[in-house]
C-alpha cells in the first residue's frame, strides 16, 4: 500500500511541475527564460498546528446476514426451479423440485408395512383376550378342583407368550411407523426450501440436472444488512476495542465512505495465523455493499499528539544525504513581498531543505517535528529543486486541493498528463 501510493505522488508531482512550468514558460520566455538563470516554480502550503487521527488500514470481505450455501439432502434429478438469482424469499419458500417418483414408491412400501404391522397388532392382541379369557376360567375351575394344576401351568405359558408376541407385533409397528415417517421426510427432501429470509443469488443448477448432497445449488443471505469480516493481529487487539470508529472505502462506490463501528471481535486467536477474527454489521439500504466483495476498513483507534501538519507528499527523501525532511520557503521573505494571495505566482523566494522527525503519519497527512507552525512547505515540486536549487517561485495553494490531488487514482494522474500534453501540441500547431 505505501509503495503504490508513494508511486501516485510521484505521477502527482510530475503532473503538477508540468502544469507549473508550463503555465510560467510564458513569462519565462520573455524575460530571458534559462538564458538569464532558470528559477522554477513549486507550489506550498502553510502548515498548521493539530492532533492526527490514528488509525489502522485493513481489508475486509463482505458477506451477507445469514449468508448461507443450499444444498440438496439427496441425489436426484431436478424437475422445476421456482427461483431465480436476486428473487426475495422466505424461510420455508420452495426453491427447487427434484424427482420424487421413487421417493413416492418407497413411502407407498412403508404404508403398507405399517398397515401389515397394525394387522399383526390387533391379532397378538386378540390371541391374548381369547387365552387370558380361558385362562380365567381354568383359574376358576381350578379352585373346585375340577381343572388339574398342570393344564392351568401349560394355559399360563402359553398367555406369557401371547403377551410377548403382542410386544413383538408391537415393536413391528413402531419400526414400521418410523420407516414411514424417514419415507416421508425423504419425500420432503424432493422440494428444497430456503432456510433463512433473503435473497436467492449463486444459482449453479439447472433443470434435468442430477445433484447430490455435495453440491451447493443456491447461496442465500439478507443483503439489506451485512458483515464485514476482518483479522487482528495480537499487536492491534492491545488497542482496537469494539465500539471504535470504522470507515468503509472501496473503488466499488467511488469516494463515498461509509462509517459505523466496530460490532464484536473474537476471544479466540487463530492458532495458524495468531490473529483474532473482527466483524463489522451495518445496513445496507442503498445495496452499496455486495458479498465477496473486498472493503477497506480504516479503524480509527484515537489521535497523536500535537505536531505541526503536512500533507504527506511534502515530505521528501534528500537525495545527497538521504535526510528526510520537507523543503521551506523563507517566512521573511513571503512577509516582505506582501502578496500572500492564494493561488498567485510570487517570488522568486529562498528556499531551504529543513530535516524533520516524523511522529504520527496517516493515508494522506502526517504530524512532524522540526518546523515551526506556519511555515510554508513545498508540496509540488521537489524535483525541479533538489539539484541545489535555494530559490524558487511559489505558489499558495490550499489543503482541500492538496489532499484532492493525493486520493487521485493511476488512471486520474495520467488522464491529466495525456489531456496537457494534448493542449501544448494543439497550441504549438496554431502558432
Amino acid at each position: 500500500m505505501n509503495n503504490s501510493r508513494h508511486y501516485i505522488y510521484q505521477l502527482a508531482t510530475f503532473v503538477f511541475a508540468f502544469l507549473l512550468i508550463s503555465s510560467c514558460s510564458g513569462d519565462e520566455e520573455e524575460s530571458g527564460g534559462r538564458g538569464q538563470g532558470f528559477i522554477p516554480t513549486v507550489e506550498v502550503i502553510e502548515t498548521v498546528m493539530g492532533g492526527l487521527p490514528l488509525e489502522e488500514r485493513l481489508t475486509g470481505t463482505v458477506r451477507a446476514r445469514n449468508q448461507t450455501g443450499i444444498y440438496p439432502e439427496i441425489t436426484s434429478v431436478v424437475t422445476e426451479i421456482l427461483v431465480n438469482s436476486g428473487d426475495p424469499v422466505v424461510e420455508g419458500q420452495p426453491l427447487v423440485k427434484l424427482r420424487d417418483r421413487e421417493s413416492q414408491e418407497r413411502l407407498r412400501q412403508a404404508e403398507s408395512g405399517l398397515q401389515i404391522a397394525r394387522a399383526q397388532v390387533r391379532q397378538a392382541e386378540a390371541n391374548v383376550d381369547r387365552l387370558q379369557s380361558r385362562l380365567g376360567r381354568v383359574q376358576t375351575l381350578s379352585v373346585r378342583n375340577l381343572e388339574s394344576q398342570l393344564e392351568l401351568e401349560q394355559l399360563e405359558a402359553e398367555v406369557e407368550s401371547a403377551r410377548a408376541a403382542l410386544s413383538l407385533a408391537e415393536a413391528q409397528k413402531e419400526q414400521a411407523s418410523s420407516i414411514v415417517e424417514e419415507r416421508k421426510n425423504e419425500l420432503g427432501f424432493t422440494t428444497i426450501k430456503a432456510t433463512t429470509d433473503g435473497f436467492v443469488g449463486n444459482r449453479s443448477v439447472e433443470l434435468g440436472q442430477q445433484v447430490n448432497p455435495s453440491m451447493r445449488i443456491f447461496e442465500i443471505g439478507d443483503t439489506r444488512r451485512m458483515t464485514i469480516r476482518i483479522s487482528l493481529t495480537e499487536r492491534m487487539l492491545a488497542y482496537i476495542a469494539t465500539g471504535q470508529t470504522v470507515n468503509i472505502t472501496s473503488d466499488a462506490f467511488g469516494g463515498e465512505v461509509i462509517q459505523t463501528t466496530l460490532t464484536r471481535i473474537s476471544p479466540f486467536l487463530n492458532p495458524v495465523t495468531n490473529a483474532a477474527d473482527a466483524e463489522i454489521e451495518l445496513d445496507n439500504p442503498d445495496g452499496l455493499l455486495r458479498s465477496g466483495m473486498f472493503v477497506t476498513v480504516d479503524i480509527l483507534y484515537g489521535e497523536s499528539d500535537q505536531a505541526v501538519l503536512v500533507p504527506n507528499n511534502a515530505l521528501f527523501n534528500n537525495p545527497n544525504d538521504g535526510r528526510r525532511g520537507v523543503y521551506v520557503a523563507d517566512h521573511s521573505a513571503l512577509s516582505e513581498t506582501g502578496q500572500l494571495e492564494r493561488g498567485s505566482i510570487i517570488g522568486p523566494v529562498p528556499i531551504s531543505f529543513v530535516p524533520v522527525q516524523v511522529v504520527a503519519q496517516g493515508r494522506q497527512v502526517s504530524g512532524i517535528r522540526g518546523i515551526e507552525n506556519g511555515d510554508m512547505v513545498v508540496t509540488i515540486g521537489h524535483n525541479l529543486i533538489a539539484a541545489g536549487r535555494d530559490q524558487s517561485r511559489i505558489r499558495i495553494i490550499e489543503w482541500d486541493r492538496i489532499l484532492e490531488l493525493q486520493q487521485l487514482q493511476n488512471r486520474d494522474i495520467l488522464e491529466l498528463i495525456r489531456r496537457k500534453l494534448a493542449e501544448r501540441n494543439h497550441q504549438n500547431e496554431e502558432v
